[in-house]
């Protein structure tokens, strides 16, 4: 048997395929956090109505997805209809939708830095979940590092300390979702190509979307600001895209960590943008949560390297 330490340090080495994922999963955060910067300014600074920016997220994206498929070559635009998991596609492209929803929601009232955090908890979830959906189960040890990860949420909240406002409802609805949907992108990624996983995505964004955003729609807005709901569907449709294709290129568990990336390029857009400084209470809990992933991370490397 190979000793742990020895697996360890080779599972964590980032060569071809892994180091592949871990750069496409930094930039898709990356991505993702210019996208959430970019709905918070249309939302609270333009006076964009919510349902007009999801839906315009949606149908960019799936409008470039009919432009770029039949250019690439890959595959046609019948192919994108043709899937061998439509339930789960349907339940993932939901999942998607879901979190944009609630995620864009919440950012209306809250700071960037906030919803991240919360947006946070949602690998250790996933590592919990896994036990009962994947018959991969956590030790004593890593259920440990999950509990100190919900600690740092409650740190974030202060719940019965501080008035709690609203709106971190939506965050963790929306980090509910997120969990479902990684799941579920995990468990098909390797059954359908990446274009159709997207297509099902977007497609059902758009139609679910459309009555939302026709309710409220707006016209009287600057050229910057029709330009900037544009480049919503391209930051949203490339960091998805890398998304997927990071999770077909390495284990969950591996790129998964590389999410937490995502708190300095929230940070800092925070404060360039909006002038929000996260306070010390956001901080420690981020930092607790993000000790406890990259815990849980090391424990389930050093757990499948004495099974080998």
């Amino acid at each position: 048997m190979t000793q742990p330490t020895s697996s360890l340090t080779a599972a964590l080495t980032p060569t071809g395929d892994l180091a592949r994922a871990i750069m496409l999963m930094v930039v898709a955060v990356t991505l993702f956090s210019c996208l959430d910067s970019s709905a918070k300014y249309l939302g609270t600074v333009s006076g964009v109505p919510v349902g007009q920016l999801i839906w315009l997220r949606f149908l960019v994206q799936f409008v470039l997805l009919l432009v770029f498929v039949p250019a690439s070559g890959v595959l046609s635009l019948g192919d994108l209809f043709r899937t061998n998991r439509p339930g789960w596609q349907a339940a993932r492209s939901v999942m998607m939708a879901l979190t944009t929803v609630f995620n864009f929601l919440a950012l209306q009232f809250l700071r960037l830095d906030q919803t991240v955090t919360i947006m946070f908890l949602s690998p250790l979830i996933v590592a919990l979940l896994a036990g009962p959906l994947q018959g991969e189960w956590v030790g004593v040890r890593r259920f440990m590092a999950i509990l100190a990860g919900f600690a740092g949420i409650l740190i974030v909240v202060r719940p019965g300390f501080v008035q709690v406002h609203p709106a971190l409802l939506y965050s963790f609805a929306a980090m509910a979702a997120y969990v479902a949907f990684a799941l579920i992108t995990r468990h098909i990624a390797g059954d359908d190509p990446p274009l159709v996983t997207l297509f099902m995505s977007l497609f059902a964004g758009v139609i679910l979307g459309f009555p939302f955003a026709a309710a409220e729609w707006q016209w009287e807005f600057p050229v910057t600001t029709w330009l900037l709901l544009l480049s919503l569907g391209i930051l949203g449709g490339a960091g998805h895209y890398l998304f997927i294709l990071a999770y077909r290129l390495a284990p969950a568990g591996i790129i998964t960590p590389f999410l937490y990336l995502q708190i300095i390029s929230m940070a800092a857009l925070g404060y360039f943008v909006f002038g929000d400084v996260p306070d010390l209470w956001t901080v420690t809990g981020s930092t607790v949560i993000i000790a406890s992933g990259v815990y849980l991370f090391h424990r389930e490397q050093a757990v499948k390297s004495q099974d080998r």
